[in-house]
């Protein structure tokens, strides 16, 4: 098995530790919506002569299949 290497993991880990259970919890919010503007980003560049309709289509499709796999 291959495993990635992560130099920061680590620091990630200590910082996370020390930040209070309210910034952590701002901060998965804020990954969440980065992650989110990525998704969109990424459909627009894959799609980019859908209207919005069809685009907020697929969309909700795939927000529908993420959300399901993961929960």
């Amino acid at each position: 098995m291959d495993i990635k290497e992560r130099p920061n993991h680590k620091i990630y880990i200590r910082v996370l530790r020390q930040m209070s259970p309210e910034n952590r919890l701002l901060k998965a919010f804020e990954l969440s919506e980065f992650t989110r503007q990525l998704f969109i980003y990424g459909l627009h560049k894959r799609y980019p002569n859908l209207s919005d309709e069809d685009f907020k289509k697929i969309l909700l499709e795939r927000l529908d299949k993420c959300h399901n796999r993961h929960y």
